[in-house]
């Protein structure tokens, strides 16, 4: 056979290499792709079949659905692995979130009692301004006042316990720790 007979044979039986790789894959739109690509691979290979052009391009689409399903379970292991790596950080993101507020916990008990008690309260007990003023017989406006003084006390008490570290998010505090230069008393 030249190649312009085993083209036409393979074109005439399209239906039959495709329903094969339908049967193996499961979806007819990505048979046909497999299909496409395994004629456009194969063309300039036509010359050198030495057998019958529908047996060797059975072969082909075999080969080809096998690679199919390599692909996908190397992109599925690729997608597990992104998954792992990104539980890993969020692990991290929570042991980190954990000791930057223990630090600035251990801080904020340093300040004055009403700051302490009007950062626990609105900060970390997440009440509302006016329900924080009720409960410390107050006005409103005085607990503004409060909780924002009382923000500057701290972040100056971060600053000055911290140094630089606090500009870029503590992320590897260890300001607290003995036996660091500018160590403070506190312990993270």
């Amino acid at each position: 056979m030249n190649d312009g007979e085993e083209l036409t044979t393979l074109v005439a039986n399209h239906r039959d290499f495709l329903a094969f790789v339908q049967r193996r894959v499961g979806d007819r739109a990505l048979a046909e792709e497999i299909l496409q690509d395994a004629f456009v691979k194969s063309l300039d290979k036509l010359d050198t079949i030495e057998e019958s052009a529908v047996g060797w391009f059975y072969r082909v689409l075999r080969n080809a659905i096998t690679d199919h399903y390599r692909r996908r379970a190397a992109a599925e292991r690729r997608t597990e692995k992104l998954a792992h790596e990104a539980e890993t950080e969020a692990v991290t993101d929570e042991e980190l979130h954990a000791v930057a507020c223990q630090c600035v916990k251990d801080l904020a008990a340093t300040l004055k009692p009403e700051y302490a008690a009007a950062l626990q309260r609105i900060e970390v007990d997440g009440v509302s301004v006016k329900d924080y003023a009720d409960e410390a017989g107050i006005t409103a406006s005085n607990a503004g006042v409060r909780i924002f003084r009382a923000r500057e006390a701290l972040k100056k008490q971060v600053t000055r316990a911290c140094g630089t570290c606090a500009d870029h998010g503590c992320l590897d505090c260890q300001c607290g720790k003995p036996g660091k230069p500018g160590a403070s008393s506190h312990h993270v």
